[in-house]
């Protein structure tokens, strides 16, 4: 289990980063005021997202293996990042739009209606909870297994035991 508490306390990180990230955007009105620059402006976080990516692997490589970690440890320890964040996107989607931002789905339904050219019901049959869950956590899985084959080239050790 040592071998995967930095991967976990990582995961944990990037939960409440991602939370952090949810208050910054509805503090900026992206929620509301001003949800037309959500779409663009949340796309950001990926630069924070790989950030914690970069920092888990070389604290895997730098603490757990002495400096000189392999393209697979560093994948697979971005993986069990990968899980950990997933598990845990449910949780941190209910907190976001329960507890953050209540109103995110009244706003953005209705600008999808005034502005997108969506029905009532279409908008309400995309922007809700569920659906939110559901993508937020398929979401994380496939982009987080990416980066962390993405990450693991640049972090691995240059010469390979």
């Amino acid at each position: 289990m040592k071998n995967r508490t930095i991967d976990i306390k990582w995961g944990v990180i990037f939960i409440l980063v991602s939370l952090a990230w949810m208050v910054m955007e509805r503090a900026l009105g992206w929620h509301d005021e001003n949800i037309a620059d959500h779409a663009t402006y949340t796309n950001f976080f990926a630069i924070v997202a790989i950030a914690i990516y970069v920092f888990a692997l070389r604290d895997k490589k730098n603490n757990f293996y002495q400096g000189q970690m392999t393209y697979k440890q560093g994948f697979i320890s971005g993986v069990i990042l990968t899980l950990v964040v997933t598990i845990f996107t449910p949780l941190s989607q209910y907190i976001t739009s329960t507890i953050i931002t209540p109103d995110y789905f009244t706003n953005v339904i209705n600008y999808s209606v005034e502005t997108q050219g969506y029905t009532q019901e279409e908008a309400e049959e995309y922007f809700n909870l569920q659906n939110y869950i559901i993508q937020s956590t398929i979401f994380a899985l496939i982009v987080g297994i990416i980066t962390s084959a993405v990450v693991a080239i640049f972090v691995k050790s240059k010469k390979e035991s």
